[in-house]
């Protein structure tokens, strides 16, 4: 009996590692999404005359910050 229990609670905390690394992987994959479309805010901005070269720059080095960090899988979606 004592043996199913233990292999119970492995399982259990084998879910709990991959559900919360695929959170992480979500939470991620949003982020990225959101610096996305703020690049393509800035840009829009900036070519309507209405934003900043600037905050395009900013916008563009935040977002390779992020592919730095976790990769470029927000650009493949």
């Amino acid at each position: 009996m004592a043996g199913f229990l233990d292999r119970a609670k492995e399982q259990a905390q084998r879910g709990l590692v991959q559900g919360k690394q695929k959170l992480d992987e979500v939470q991620t994959q949003r982020a990225g999404s959101d610096l996305l479309k703020k690049l393509g805010a800035a840009y829009y901005a900036e070519r309507r005359g209405s934003g900043s070269p600037a905050a395009t720059q900013q916008a563009v080095q935040a977002l390779e910050a992020h592919i730095a960090t976790h990769g470029d899988g927000v650009l493949r979606s």
